[in-house]
Parts: structure tokens; C-alpha cells; sequence
């Protein structure tokens, strides 16, 4: 198992040496400039050399990223219990919700700039949207996951409605609640990009923007390596408490922890 589990590390990281080496490669051999197209040791050097400015936008980015997935997590996991208890709601909401989907995010941006102005909160507002349509069918599909005989018998028991919520679908939605907040960690990234990109003064994504302008494309691949890092970084961090929290599903089937 050890061995696998090696293997199984060590795969991409091998083929990211490979892509980052022809890469390098291409780059030196046809003169590309680096205006067009920055070797990766370039990138490696401006985003050690720069690392305090990425740092300081980096924070702004995760401010936006962090209150987005907050509030299209918390709106998300609201709507989705409604759906779920009110099956006329879903009947009437649900369709528009897939719906929504269709628009770009790119398309709505603008209009967020305009109503809430270049601050903070047009951004966080880009995340939250991106954000909520997973955390929504996630929080609908795995309350729907709970074994239809132990509600029942429950009921049987006189059990009420929010005890059967807590002690049964809850435990049963977790799993795929945690699928969604993957799905949505990452797309807040994007999310709050995005806002930087149509408007903004701080952030990786207003960097970028900058950076291009001024044809220094090696540092827009040093702000997009940081959003990388950082959305790893965040995906990671969905990750441990997912690991941390379904800790008794993995004993039940006979896991590590249920050794």
C-alpha cells in the first residue's frame, strides 16, 4: 500500500517535470521572447524576486475568496435544506437555480462593479455566486442520501423532524456536502478573479490585468502560479477537514482509523 500510494504521488509530479522541461526547452530553443511566452525558470525567478508584492495581493484575493465561499456556502446550504423540506419551493426555485448557471459570470461582473462599486464586496459577491450553485445541488443530493428504513423507524419512534435532521441527514449529507465545498473552493478562486479582472485595484487578478498591460508576462505567470498555490492550498484545507470530520465513515467501513 505504501508503495501505490508512492507511485501515486510521484505520477504527477513527474509529468509536470516533463511538461515544465519541454517547456523550458521550447522556449530556449526557438528564441521565443518573453513577452509572449516566459521560460519556467523565469517564472521561478520573478516569483521569488517578487514574492512580497504577490504576498500582499495574495491577501486581498483570499479576503474575497474566504467571505465569497462563506456566504455562497451559508446561502447555498439555506436554499438547499428549503428545496429539500419544500418540494413546491423546488418544484418553483430549482429550475430557475440550473437555470442561472447558463450566464457567464464574466457577463454579470459588470453590473456587480456598478451597483456595489470597485471595493471589496463586488468581488466577494462574483465568488459567492460561483460558489453556490454546487454547495445548492450538493446540500439537496446528500440530504437525500439518508437510508429511507431509519427515517421510518424513527418516525415510528415519535423522533422529531430536526432530531432526525441532525442524528440521521446530516451524517448522511456530509459526504457530499464536502464534494461541493471542493467543487466550490476552487471556482471561488476563479470567482474572485474574475471580479479583479473587470475592476479592481488590489488583488492577484488586478496584477495580472496590470502586468500585461505593461507586457511583463512573466510576472502575470507569477500571480497565476500564486492562485494556483492558493487554491491547492485551500482545496487542501476542504481536504483535512473533510478527513478530520468523516473520520467515523471511514471506521465503519473498516478504514485505517477503524483499525
Amino acid at each position: 500500500m505504501p508503495d501505490r500510494n508512492l507511485r501515486r504521488a510521484l505520477a504527477p509530479i513527474l509529468l509536470l517535470a516533463i511538461l515544465l522541461a519541454g517547456w523550458e526547452a521550447a522556449v530556449r530553443l526557438f528564441s521565443i521572447p518573453s513577452y509572449v511566452l516566459p521560460a519556467p525558470s523565469r517564472i521561478a525567478l520573478v516569483f521569488v524576486s517578487r514574492f512580497p508584492l504577490l504576498l500582499s495581493h495574495a491577501g486581498v484575493t483570499l479576503t474575497e475568496i474566504g467571505l465569497g465561499l462563506l456566504c455562497g456556502s451559508a446561502a447555498g446550504l439555506g436554499l438547499g435544506v428549503a428545496l429539500f423540506y419544500l418540494p413546491t419551493l423546488e418544484a418553483a426555485v430549482y429550475p430557475i437555480v440550473i437555470a442561472t448557471q447558463v450566464i457567464p459570470v464574466f457577463a454579470v461582473a459588470p453590473l456587480l462593479i456598478i451597483w456595489f462599486g470597485y471595493g471589496l464586496w463586488p468581488k466577494v459577491a462574483v465568488a459567492a455566486l460561483i460558489t453556490f450553485f454546487p454547495i445548492t445541488v450538493n446540500a439537496v443530493d446528500g440530504l437525500r442520501a439518508a437510508r429511507s428504513e431509519t427515517v421510518d423507524v424513527l418516525r415510528a419512534l415519535r423522533v422529531n423532524e430536526w432530531q432526525v435532521l441532525r442524528l440521521v441527514r446530516v451524517p448522511a449529507g456530509l459526504p457530499s456536502l464536502f464534494s461541493g465545498l471542493k467543487v466550490g473552493v476552487t471556482q471561488s478562486v476563479v470567482g474572485a478573479t474574475i471580479g479583479e479582472w473587470i475592476g479592481a485595484s488590489r488583488g492577484l487578478g488586478y496584477l495580472m490585468v496590470e502586468s500585461n498591460a505593461r507586457l511583463r508576462s512573466d510576472l502575470v505567470f507569477a500571480a497565476l502560479l500564486a492562485l494556483t498555490l492558493l487554491g491547492l492550498l485551500l482545496f487542501g484545507l476542504v481536504r483535512m477537514i473533510e478527513w478530520r470530520v468523516l473520520r467515523w465513515r471511514r471506521a465503519q467501513r473498516g478504514g485505517p482509523d477503524g483499525a
